[in-house]
């Protein structure tokens, strides 16, 4: 089992076809080439002649307004009705905002925000030796936060921002409310690639694994969460944080296999108010 902070910084020319004509041969009857050259030039002329009526007419046509001629319309399919974002659309525009990329030293990992007083929750190993971090907003604002107090234990930690206004508070739903089978979106900047939204279902509930350093309960999905996705909500079709990704199991080349685990949020929350309280 490994947890899921990341280091920083981690996808023609149309032939022209030339007619050989061949040199003038002396033909039997033919007339001198000095009148062949005299009746090329009468039909040049003629040709001419009847070119600039032809376009003193279509000019005409073009004054009175009747326009060139349209250019052919590929078929496009005709527009849907605006009716906003619906579904998982919906519920990523929902979340997204309360979603930051949270940088240290050495490294990052991501987090959301819990309330309207600068407050973040996030793994207690993305900010691991650090007293000090940076976030990330979903816009590309960054903001100075400290670290307030972490829980090893249930490896979870809490930053504080200066301006809480700059911040966007994500809904916390309940854990307990949750079913093998409902959908879920996982949300965080896995590799460092911000703002990252994948879906799956909700795979096992109180799957007992290693979280910090003790054995934990948690939320399984398959999901796809990769390190960077550490602190970063999982939330349930409504767009209510129902737990906090933390760990993934992972094959000998480390990345995502379809099993991830989230703290849940029934008991993620009361902690993070221990620790804000305290």
């Amino acid at each position: 089992m490994r947890g899921l902070g990341s280091p920083r910084g981690p996808e023609f020319v149309t032939p022209t076809v030339v007619a050989t004509v061949p040199q003038d041969l002396p033909q039997k009857g033919a007339p001198p080439k000095g009148r062949l050259l005299v009746a090329a030039a009468l039909v040049a002329a003629l040709t001419g002649a009847a070119a600039g009526i032809a376009g003193g007419a279509a000019g005409a046509r073009l004054s009175e307004g009747s326009g060139p001629a349209p250019a052919a319309a590929l078929p496009r399919v005709a527009p849907a009705p605006s009716a906003g974002l619906s579904g998982l659309s919906a519920t990523a525009a929902r979340v997204l905002p309360s979603v930051v990329s949270v940088e240290t030293g050495g490294g990052g990992g991501s987090g959301f925000v819990v309330d309207g007083r600068g407050h973040i929750l996030t793994n207690a190993h993305v900010i691991r030796g650090s007293d000090r971090a940076t976030v990330v907003l979903n816009d590309g604002r960054r903001i100075s936060a400290r670290v307030i107090g972490e829980d090893d234990d249930e490896d979870l930690a809490v930053l504080e921002v200066d301006y809480p206004r700059e911040l966007t508070p994500a809904t916390l739903g309940r854990s307990g409310d949750l079913a093998v089978g409902d959908q879920v979106l996982a949300i965080g900047s896995p590799l460092g690639l911000s703002g990252t939204v994948t879906a799956g279902i909700v795979s096992a509930l109180d799957r007992e694994v290693r979280l910090g350093s003790a054995r934990r309960t948690a939320v399984q999905t398959d999901a796809s969460i990769n390190p960077g996705n550490s602190g970063g909500p999982l939330v349930n079709a409504r767009g209510e944080v129902v737990g906090v990704n933390t760990a993934i199991a992972s094959g000998r080349g480390g990345g995502n296999i379809g099993i991830g685990f989230a703290i849940p949020i029934d008991r993620a929350a009361p902690i993070a108010e221990r620790i804000i309280r305290n």
